[in-house]
């Protein structure tokens, strides 16, 4: 097996008909792109689903990436997110979403949870929001969006988008704070 250097020396044997080449880009870069679908789909057989539409898509468009304008790993995580956003699309996720339950939380501080939140630990509790909430948060607090993006790609006024973002932050805090997440942490870290 031949080792590449960088991205780039992947996607010129790819371009020139390596199949190994695609394998050794998808062996570098699948872990990081599932975390990202995980983020936008809760069940892990559909993220496993987007995640291999992702590639298909990105060895269709592959001699579209211009290395001058992003890194691989920032124009094919867009790849991945666009793909998210089309299931989510597919599935009619946001068809009532000015209908998503308000959530209201009393919310009392505790440093000790907050400090032992690992990556993981967060990576769960965004999976567990409601969809709505969940891929506002992802698109605006993770991969960079505006709102006035997520309001187009989602097609729902910037407000909405503002208050679902609002909401989502509320909820984690509360899941984040809660007596039972801090008993958890505890009892993982003895």
């Amino acid at each position: 097996m031949q080792t590449y250097k960088t991205d780039i020396n992947l996607i010129n044997e790819i371009l020139k008909g390596n199949q190994t080449a695609f394998r050794d880009l998808y062996d570098r870069h699948s872990k990081g792109h599932m975390l990202t679908c995980l983020r936008y789909v809760k069940n892990r057989s559909e993220a496993e689903d987007v995640l291999q539409e992702s590639y298909i898509m990105i060895y269709k468009n592959l001699e579209k990436y211009d290395p001058s304008k992003a890194q691989f790993n920032t124009w094919s995580n867009r790849v991945v997110i666009n793909t998210c956003l089309m299931n989510l699309r597919k599935r009619n996720v946001f068809r009532d979403f000015d209908n998503i339950i308000d959530i209201s939380s009393k919310l009392t501080v505790n440093a000790d949870a907050i400090d032992n939140l690992s990556l993981q630990d967060l990576t769960n509790f965004i999976t567990n929001l409601p969809k709505g909430y969940r891929t506002v948060f992802n698109m605006y607090v993770i991969d960079g969006y505006k709102h006035s993006e997520i309001a187009e790609y989602l097609k729902i006024s910037v407000s909405t988008s503002k208050t679902q973002l609002m909401k989502a932050k509320q909820m984690l805090q509360g899941m984040i704070i809660s007596n039972d997440y801090s008993q958890s942490i505890n009892y993982v870290l003895i």
